[in-house]
């Protein structure tokens, strides 16, 4: 199924979890932050909240420096 991950469309299987897609994306772990919808996804969240075709999410992970 397909879905807008930060204006881009990605492909991925039935089922995936947002945790799954931050895998995917290589940004699991971390200081990450999602939005599904327009909506905020608490990280405790991430585990449980599956993936629907058309879904619009942005990610942003955070990275330290100086």
């Amino acid at each position: 199924m397909r879905v807008e991950v930060n204006g881009g469309i990605h492909e991925v299987p039935e089922g995936t979890t947002i945790a799954g897609l931050l895998e995917q994306l290589g940004v699991s772990g971390g200081r990450v932050a999602v939005e599904r919808n327009r909506q905020i996804v608490p990280r405790a969240q991430h585990e449980q909240m599956a993936l629907a075709a058309g879904d619009v999410l942005e990610v942003v992970h955070f990275v330290g420096g100086g």
